[in-house]
């Protein structure tokens, strides 16, 4: 793993570089995913058949692209006894943290009646993309799944790429535990398409949210405005921060538990310590060779994994709020000393026990995270990403005639004449 210094002269030039990865932005990946989507919102269902068959080698029917009840009941039934209560365990500790996010209406009333306050309205609808590449990930449908059933919304659908046919029997049970209502076989830009814009066999939802590769996420970028969606997810990122403490083979394998995501994955260690820096990076090395996802890995680390040693502790906070990381660790003495110093990050993992991949899997608070710097401005998944908020009014005849004129007045101002009529002849002004 490679080490460099905060001091070398090209040291802001490989720091912008490696902010600043993507995934692949492609004009020709642009092109392909805008014909897919606007095939399917014309052709329906023959265009999702279509594309699925071509692009997953599976021929699926409108008998064939939902995944049935019993199918899924037999997943349950059939998936080892200690695997669905760990799916069980992670679904409880997900639905107790997300339970703190619940949102309630609210009123505030004036003493002549002017009445003011906030509805809260779950979605009806929402679809959740489970990615089916490399391995299936349950924990991505519990993530999306569990918050949205806390929220209120009535109705979860679950799509996720079919692979010879059949979905994984560990993304049914997930879905079976997270409350899923409907799971449909389809991935990809078509599968996205088909939840934006409806088909004979997929009705349309609200929302969409959940990662994907990068047709996917390019999809999902292009049908926003016609549904909602939580955020454009790009490669996963870590980033660890240490002041001298902790054990250099921990600190490599948390690093690590990134890098084997994707080649594009991104894995920084940011300390003052030049002879902890040194340890980190041998042991990184040294652990790679027992991954089994080793090329992966070693491509990422090769391409943006980094040992950064900095001037201080001050400066590797610095540095840390900059990248605005999707996974922050604070490898430090006395993290909660330093958690009001940050200000930029998905999640936040203080101490030496509180490894990342606990928030992957078990924790309870959102994995599914701002990436690609976009922490900056950007929130974790939560319940609040299932409801919307509409403002409520009701003004008797006294609060109207108390700020009548000066709506009358205001609307004048912006030479809205139709804005103050509508207040004048209710309070019997002459003005307009």
């Amino acid at each position: 793993m490679k080490i460099i210094d905060t001091a070398q002269r090209s040291f802001e030039e490989e720091f912008r570089r490696i902010r600043m990865r993507k995934a692949g932005s492609d004009a020709s990946v642009e092109e392909t995913v805008r014909g897919i989507l606007e095939d399917v919102r014309e052709n329906g269902d023959e265009a999702l058949f279509r594309y699925t068959e071509r692009f997953d080698g599976v021929r699926l029917s409108r008998d064939t692209v939902e995944v049935s009840r019993g199918e899924i009941e037999r997943a349950v039934r059939d998936l080892d006894g200690d695997v669905l209560g760990i799916l069980e365990t992670a679904a409880e500790r997900i639905e107790r943290f997300h339970r703190n996010q619940i949102l309630h209406s609210w009123r505030m009333e004036e003493e002549d009646g002017a009445v003011m306050g906030q509805e809260i309205v779950p979605l009806g609808r929402v679809g959740v993309y489970a990615p089916g590449g490399l391995a299936p990930y349950p924990s991505t449908v519990l993530m999306g799944a569990v918050p949205a059933r806390v929220a209120g919304v009535r109705e979860i659908f679950l799509a996720t790429p079919a692979k010879q046919g059949g979905v994984s029997p560990l993304l049914l049970a997930a879905a079976h535990v997270a409350g899923v209502t409907r799971v449909f076989r389809m991935g990809g830009a078509q599968a996205v398409a088909a939840l934006a814009y409806g088909t004979e066999s997929v009705p349309a939802v609200d929302k969409i949210v959940g990662p994907g590769n990068l047709y996917v996420a390019t999809a999902k970028r292009l049908v926003f405005g016609d549904v909602g969606i939580d955020m454009i997810a790009g490669p996963s990122e870590i980033v660890v921060v240490s002041d001298g403490t902790g054990d250099p083979e921990v600190i490599a394998a948390d690093l690590l538990s990134q890098a084997e995501h994707d080649e594009t994955a991104c894995a920084l260690f940011l300390t003052p310590d030049r002879e902890l820096a040194r340890k980190v990076s041998e042991a990184a090395d040294r652990q790679l060779g027992d991954l089994s996802r080793e090329a992966i890995a070693r491509k990422a680390m090769e391409r943006f994994g980094r040992v950064i040693v900095t001037a201080g502790l001050d400066e590797a906070l610095y540095l840390a709020n900059r990248f605005s990381p999707e996974h922050l660790e604070l490898m430090v003495r006395d993290p909660e000393a330093l958690l009001p110093r940050i200000t930029s990050a998905g999640a936040v993992f203080l101490g030496e026990h509180t490894p990342e991949a606990l928030g992957d899997y078990l924790a309870g608070p959102n994995h599914i995270l701002p990436t690609g710097g976009t922490a900056r401005f950007s929130s974790p998944l939560g319940v609040y990403d299932f409801v919307k908020r509409m403002s409520v009014l009701r003004f008797s005849p006294a609060a109207l005639r108390r700020c009548g004129e000066q709506v009358v007045r205001f609307a004048g101002i912006e030479g809205l004449d139709a804005h103050g009529r509508a207040v004048s002849f209710r309070i019997g002004s002459k003005k307009s």
